[in-house]
């Protein structure tokens, strides 16, 4: 038996992996080919085929891009999944109920799932979905009624505007999916939709203002793609600066804060541990379940919206207690003596290790990571893993608490450590841009940027570019920090982030990059179409001012 999750037909040819993909920065919307180099279908082309893999990963702007592919006829067919999946499912979800774009989601078991990709075609219609070899029937997805207050039946109903409205309707209709038994209040929403990925999303949004769309609860606005005030003036092109400044806008004007940053957590006002926001942007959902013990989804984009749109979210996976139970326990073997690069590479390791439960991270209660060493772990994790937190035993708020009978067991060891940073080292050893701020830089890392230069400048032809929050940005200029960094030729970016940048703000003539950020080593390579080195920042210093990258791991690693 399978569950026809978003109904459809289709057919195509099977295009299976057992490993989850990011849409964002995975896939190329424009052509709908594989461009996460990591991944095993790297280089595939996506549209018209039946995709077949056991859950998404990564970032929550995947909706955005499956929706711009549907409306330009390069999505897949269907997709296929043998787990639970929100991210692409809410494209799906919008693509149908916004656009008539139907592209169908079956969810099977894992045995079926093995038999369906063993074909080579598939076709899903009359009830069924079925390959050469193997006949499945399809019936609707099991979905819980909810139990809807007066409110939110008033919404339902239009009492409240046209754009409640249809905001309302995509949020039950994610809460049915997710076997909510009803909605709850959230007390903030971060929004991660004003990323212009594509058309789709300038629609999505223009589309909603138009309507009538207003925000209930403060909400904040993510990174967006590109410097708001200066684009023109980088040489931006406009038929890309355009849209994308007409994207932020539309957030803006329906009541988001132009925050513009993919660290909502710097911001001033922080949630509270046990506080329920609604938080788009895969790197702040795990940072505020796992560092702030506040609770939230991984909401898609586009549902972020509508949650600020009605102030209701779903109340499933993590706003419960049990929801945030880890699932698998993780035991590491941490070297000694190492430098600040090993919290992306444990997070990128854990997110590996659990692609698709929470876990609960051990051997690491010596240690004293900063608040900045856990944001590049928690960024690294939302890289590789679908789940929305972790734990971190002795480190993190919940930990003691937080294991699950049931949970199983997993090994991170140093041999791990050193094969996940050769994968994200692919580049050469001459490095011609060093970048710093995936997730946005807080105010201590440019400090710590500014110290490691030490008042020597970055070499002539390697281009430094740290990108951060408009509030750290103001912090810095503040206390002489900015001016620090740029005498050193370091230039500090507002607004944009390093998975949203783009030429010629991402310099043209740039061959080969440099970072700290494992989320950054990991997609830069797809969104950039640049090789990539990763290290701890003095190493990324060090290549600012030689032009050359260390040649093999660190020394508490080899």
């Amino acid at each position: 038996m399978a569950e026809a999750v978003v109904a459809g037909e289709a057919e195509g040819r099977i295009v299976a992996t057992d490993e989850a993909l990011s849409f964002w920065g995975g896939v190329d919307p424009a052509s709908g080919r594989v461009i996460d180099a990591h991944h095993p279908l790297h280089d595939i082309a996506l549209a018209g085929a039946v995709l077949l893999m056991p859950t998404s990963r990564g970032s929550c702007s995947g909706s955005g891009v499956l929706l711009d592919m549907a409306l330009t006829g390069k999505a897949p067919a269907a997709l296929v999944f043998c787990e639970d999946e929100d991210v692409l499912t809410l494209g799906a979800l919008v693509a149908a109920e916004m656009f008539g774009k139907a592209i169908p989601i079956v969810r099977v078991d894992p045995d079926a799932f093995r038999e369906l990709a063993r074909g080579r075609t598939a076709r899903i219609g009359d009830g069924r979905i079925a390959t050469e070899g193997f006949t499945l029937s399809l019936v609707p997805a099991s979905l819980r009624a909810l139990d809807l207050t007066a409110t939110d039946e008033a919404m339902l109903r239009g009492a409240h505007g046209e754009a409640v409205r249809q905001a309302m309707r995509i949020v039950c209709a994610m809460a049915r999916q997710q076997g909510a038994e009803r909605l709850l209040d959230v007390t903030r929403v971060h929004i991660d939709g004003c990323i212009y990925a594509g058309r789709a999303n300038l629609t999505f949004a223009e589309q909603m203002a138009e309507i009538g769309a207003k925000v209930r609860v403060p909400t904040t606005t993510n990174a967006i793609s590109v410097d708001r005030a200066n684009w023109r003036a980088q040489g931006t092109p406009p038929a890309f600066g355009e849209p994308a400044a007409r994207l932020a806008d539309a957030y803006v004007g329906m009541g988001c804060a132009p925050s513009f940053t993919c660290a909502p957590y710097l911001l001033d006002g922080i949630p509270e541990p046990g506080e329920a926001v609604a938080w788009a942007e895969s790197n702040a959902v795990v940072f505020a379940n796992s560092v702030l013990g506040a609770r939230t989804a991984k909401h898609p984009d586009f549902l972020d919206l509508c949650i600020a749109v009605t102030g209701r979210a779903p109340l499933s996976g993590v706003y419960l207690d049990e929801g945030r139970k880890a699932r698998r326990v993780i035991d590491v073997e941490r070297p000694d003596g190492a430098d600040d690069s090993v919290w992306p590479l444990l997070g990128y390791l854990a997110g590996l290790a659990a692609p698709d439960r929470i876990p609960l991270i051990r051997g690491l209660g010596a240690s004293t990571p900063t608040r900045d060493d856990l944001k590049a772990l928690c960024a690294a994790f939302g890289t590789t893993s679908a789940a929305p937190m972790l734990h971190i035993e002795g480190v993190t708020p919940e930990a003691a608490t937080a294991t699950a009978p049931d949970a199983d067991r997993a090994r991170i060891a140093r041999n791990d450590m050193a094969a996940a940073w050769s994968a994200l080292n692919m580049g050469p050893e001459a490095v011609d841009l060093v970048a710093f701020g995936s997730p946005h830089a807080s105010l201590d890392e440019c400090r710590a940027i500014a110290d490691a230069f030490g008042g020597r400048r970055r070499r002539s032809d390697v281009a430094v570019i740290v990108t951060a929050g408009r509030g750290v940005i103001a912090q810095a200029r503040r206390d002489g920090t900015l001016r620090r960094l740029e005498n050193c030729g370091v230039r500090v970016l507002p607004d944009l982030c390093w998975c949203s940048i783009s030429e010629p703000v991402f310099p043209p003539e740039a061959r080969a990059v440099m970072t700290n950020s494992g989320k950054y080593a990991h997609y830069g390579p797809g969104l950039s179409g640049r090789t990539v080195r990763f290290g701890a920042l003095a190493d990324c210093v060090t290549a600012a001012t030689t032009g050359r990258a260390t040649g093999g791991p660190p020394r508490w690693l080899a």
